[in-house]
């Protein structure tokens, strides 16, 4: 950079410009700052390149009534480049003064994000397309985009799209995204705490439950925030009415959710875990039908079989040998029978064969016209969460890999906190949900499966996860190295708009990959309050400044938390 000639722009003495640009008028009419450039190229890369800009047109374009004239050559804004046959456009990613001169040039990166063709008469641009097959050369002027470029750059092209917000910084050019390939290769919603990226999901999966009123959508809500959103749109589940059959679980689940012990002890109780649960599953009518049956089989079975096979096994043992391990194992079966908290799972009720009727409830098969299941699972005991979001993770990828003979159902699997369950290698516990989301992540769009990841800590998921996500919307992050993590994971020509990513505002977004022609800068739609989210942070001083009533609240918080689950 340091060997690039002094730039400057005068018209009076065009010969001190590297290219001499054409006399310009001053901003009088509405078109005249378009047609005037603003400064040339002054590097050409495959992904970006070097400009210098004229401070006093920068200047001049910043009063005028058009935003996108008025923010030309500012950081994150469009420029268009004038080639041979049309206009490339491209964003700007940062700036400089240029010290060498008398400070009336700024020296500026830029990265490619198409071309367009030009209308001879007119000079707008048509037939915009991403990428570039033609690059402009050293010298080549740069002129402000208007609104109208940007209507024309991020104009639908044909596909089916949602709407879910206005381009920044235009107010009327609205944003939007292409469904099939948003969903086809994944997406990821990020943004730190209080940006509004709930309302913002909220609003994504309210717009694709518009487009599609028979779709198949599975959202996991750790924190019970949707039910307020979907209670019309939607069929909500949780500990009241979920009634998930605990012979759903394999091996595996089933592990993590009898077996404490570790080491050489851990191994021993799955070995009689596994010979007694497939002992169990074999006394079904069911398995007898079948013939040949593992111990992952989907077959239900009754909790005192299995105990009672595990009593069996112990009564064989020779005298001197240790009956810990079967009797760990019992005491933790009749543990979970009796606690009323799990009731939801280990109920005798859900001993039946309800696998079909099951995921048909949770897959909105059929979806009577409301293609959303929200499983609220906040009231789950913490120890088990995670084997709950496994299970359903789990259910959705064997059901679609099984049903590749049917006609395709595609599913949408939404996970909110998703970096609770698909952590790096740092925070993991071994859980089986990181397992099996982490292979929806790569596997799951070749059967048909969309993985949608919500999260507020992108740097704690899992290394690839975000990468395997075609679409990532990333609203405001606070934290350095969640902005790094995401910056790795975008796309090349997206970086002017990430190095934005701090200053956004609440319920603003970049949006980069499969779901646009183009990465976006987007103001979100306000969304109406019967459809938002219940995660609207408190007023502590209107709250602090009322009182009365506050002795039956708690009497009627101790009824319920030492009734929980009964």
């Amino acid at each position: 950079m340091n060997d690039m000639p002094r730039q400057t722009f005068d018209p009076a003495n065009p010969a001190n410009s590297p290219v001499a640009a054409p006399p310009r008028a001053e901003c009088g009419a509405d078109d005249d700052c378009a047609r005037q450039p603003i400064g040339v190229v002054l590097d050409i890369a495959g992904s970006g390149s070097q400009i210098a800009l004229d401070l006093q047109r920068l200047n001049e374009c910043m009063d005028h009534d058009d935003p996108s004239i008025g923010l030309a050559g500012q950081v994150g804004s469009q420029i268009k480049i004038k080639t041979n046959d049309g206009w490339l456009l491209a964003s700007v990613r940062n700036q400089k003064q240029d010290r060498r001169g008398e400070g009336n040039s700024v020296v500026a990166n830029i990265d490619f994000l198409g071309e367009g063709m030009e209308e001879k008469l007119t000079g707008k641009i048509h037939s915009f397309r991403r990428g570039v097959t033609r690059y402009p050369v050293p010298g080549a002027l740069i002129y402000p985009s208007t609104t109208e470029d940007l209507r024309q750059i991020y104009a639908s092209d044909g596909r089916s799209s949602i709407q879910i917000g206005t381009v920044y910084p235009t107010k009327d050019i609205r944003a939007g995204m292409y469904i099939d390939a948003m969903l086809g290769k994944h997406f990821a919603l990020l943004g730190s705490t209080g940006t509004g990226k709930s309302t913002s999901a909220a609003l994504i999966l309210h717009r694709i439950c518009q487009a599609a009123p028979e779709g198949h959508i599975l959202m996991i809500d750790p924190h019970g925030e949707y039910s307020a959103a979907f209670r019309n749109t939607g069929m909500i589940f949780d500990v009241t009415n979920l009634q998930m059959p605990y012979w759903l679980m394999n091996f595996e689940e089933h592990c993590e959710v009898l077996l404490k012990s570790s080491g050489n002890d851990l191994q021993n109780d799955r070995d009689i875990l596994a010979k007694c649960l497939l002992a169990a599953r074999a006394k079904n009518r069911l398995a007898q039908q079948m013939g040949k049956i593992t111990v992952d089989s989907p077959i239900p079975y009754l909790l005192s079989d299995l105990t009672n096979l595990i009593q069996d096994e112990m009564g064989k043992l020779d005298k001197a040998t240790n009956t810990a391990p079967y009797m760990r194992i019992k005491t933790k079966i009749e543990e979970l029978k009796a606690d009323p908290r799990y009731q939801f799972m280990f109920s005798g009720m859900l001993v039946g064969d309800t696998m079909a009727e099951f995921l048909g409830k949770i897959f909105r098969m059929p979806s009577s016209g409301k293609p959303i299941s929200i499983v609220d699972v906040s009231g789950v005991p913490s120890d088990i969460t995670s084997t709950v979001v496994a299970v359903l993770s789990r259910l959705t990828f064997d059901f679609a890999i099984w049903g590749r003979g049917e006609k395709t159902n595609p599913i949408l699997l939404v996970c909110e906190e998703a970096h609770r369950y698909v952590p790096n290698e740092k925070n993991s516990d071994g859980n089986s949900v990181g397992t099996i989301l982490s292979r929806i992540a790569k596997e799951g769009r070749k059967y048909g499966i969309s993985l949608g990841l919500i999260t507020q800590r992108p740097s704690d998921l899992a290394e690839g996860v975000l990468s395997q996500c075609g679409t990532i919307i990333s609203m405001r992050l606070n934290n350095d190295r969640d902005q790094a993590f995401v910056k790795a994971a975008m796309p090349e020509g997206a970086r002017g708009f990430l190095d934005s990513i701090p200053a956004l505002r609440n319920r603003e977004c970049i949006i980069c990959g499969e779901g646009v022609s183009i990465p976006i800068r987007v103001a979100f739609d306000n969304l109406e309050e019967a459809k938002r989210p219940a995660s609207e942070d408190p007023s502590f001083v209107d709250l602090w400044n009322q009182s009365g009533g506050e002795e039956e609240v708690v009497f009627r918080t101790v009824q319920r938390w030492r009734a929980q689950g009964s």
